[in-house]
């Protein structure tokens, strides 16, 4: 496929958001470590396939951020699910104030992405730092879900939104979703870097994706209307 240039870029998005955010604490409530050992530990239990194999499927921050041990990557396809901005993000890159939007996989459709196969003798020990990670902000469910490689299908957790959750936003307009990514800013930087780097990700790896397309042009327009 030919090379697509992206209307969203780093500069954009500095000049925008010139100064750091402070976590002033109000931000969201987190996932205490017993119960999210206690959830990862349901989660495996029900985990299908070979025991001694674990796969994690990423479609956003996983696939430019993976930050756990894997011994196999491959491109991958989901299928009843979609990538979409549909949770809420009141800390990390959104404050309470100006909460942002995050990505999850929603309902219907379906993405390309990456499939990991974590590495280690001790799976759960593998996975548990990511785990952590995308759990405790209680945004997302954990699913196993049927991945589609090039070497044939793979079960694989997937972190789904949690449509019964308060952090779930529902189905936003292109416009309110681009409107909430160009304003939030958060502790570790702004929503619309966030999607940089998973629009570029999916780029590079010849992924089109037209939500995250629109989307990065959409945030690019308003940056540039702030600027």
């Amino acid at each position: 496929m030919p090379k697509r240039s992206l209307a969203l870029n780093a500069a954009l998005i500095a000049r925008a958001h010139p100064r750091p955010v402070t976590d002033d604490g109000r931000a969201m409530p987190l996932m205490g470590e017993a119960e999210a050992d206690a959830r990862l530990d349901a989660a495996l239990a029900e985990k299908p396939g070979d025991p001694d194999a674990l796969w994690l499927f990423a479609y956003g921050a996983l696939m430019w951020r993976p930050e756990f041990p894997f011994g196999e990557r491959r491109e991958a396809r989901v299928r009843g699910w979609h990538r979409r901005f549909c949770l809420w993000q009141q800390g990390f890159r959104g404050t309470p104030d100006c909460p942002g939007v995050m990505l999850a996989l929603d309902r219907g459709g379906q993405c390309r992405g990456l499939a990991y196969r974590l590495a280690g003798d001790d799976l759960r020990a593998a996975l548990r730092p990511v785990w952590r990670r995308e759990m405790r902000g209680r945004g997302y469910a954990a699913r196993w879900l049927t991945a589609e490689t090039a070497e044939g299908p793979v079960p694989a957790l997937a972190f789904v939104a949690d449509r019964a959750g308060p952090r779930y936003a529902g189905r936003l307009t292109d416009a309110e979703i681009a409107e909430r990514i160009a304003a939030a800013c958060g502790p570790i930087g702004p929503s619309a870097e966030y999607l940089l780097n998973t629009v570029a990700a999916c780029e590079a790896m010849g992924i089109r994706d037209r939500h995250l397309w629109a989307m990065q042009a959409r945030v690019a327009e308003r940056l540039a209307e702030c600027g």
